[in-house]
């Protein structure tokens, strides 16, 4: 199970890697048509159909599906002046607490997340873009991200508690 769970959050930071690639590859495309318009004139103009919709969508899609790759390498933001105070039975409470609060939190998202998908795609829901895009395409990855992240923090819930220890490493500065 730890196997395929790290497997999880690693496909999941890849394909947010992905979706960064793509928003570059289209908003450079973008640009070099405008080059291409400003050089030789507007008889040569040419623009990427709603390329704009899919660097958004592309930019959500990162973003969620980066959220439990980033939480299991410890790359989120933690405040960890107060809690390095604490001795390790307070500490290791402060860290359940805060992981079970995250897992809730984030299960809640996935939730309402997830009926949103179904809402787009029962009603029908459209982009308004010059290309329409089904909106519920899109919001899978959000959906899905969601998910993943609910998965990570139980994960890092449950290896805490058997631990006994915080298991969640945070990338100080050096």
């Amino acid at each position: 199970m730890r196997k395929f769970l790290d497997m999880l959050y690693q496909a999941s930071g890849i394909a947010a890697a992905g979706f960064i690639v793509v928003i570059t590859l289209v908003v450079s495309a973008q640009v070099v048509l405008n080059l291409v318009t400003k050089v030789f004139g507007a008889e040569y103009a040419y623009t990427i159909p709603s390329y704009a919709d899919f660097a958004g969508f592309s930019l959500a899609a990162a973003s969620f599906l980066a959220l439990a790759y980033t939480l299991n390498k410890g790359g989120h933001i933690r405040v960890t002046l107060l809690i390095q105070t604490f001795g390790r039975i307070p500490r290791l409470a402060a860290e359940v607490f805060s992981l079970a609060i995250g897992a809730i939190m984030a299960g809640f998202m996935t939730y309402y997340m997830i009926r949103l998908n179904y809402e787009s795609w029962d009603y029908g829901d459209l982009s308004f873009g010059i290309i329409a895009i089904p909106i519920w395409i899109p919001q899978l990855a959000v959906s899905g991200g969601l998910l993943i992240l609910t998965i990570a923090f139980v994960d890092l819930l449950v290896a805490t508690l058997r631990a006994g220890r915080p298991v969640l490493k945070h990338k100080e500065r050096e």
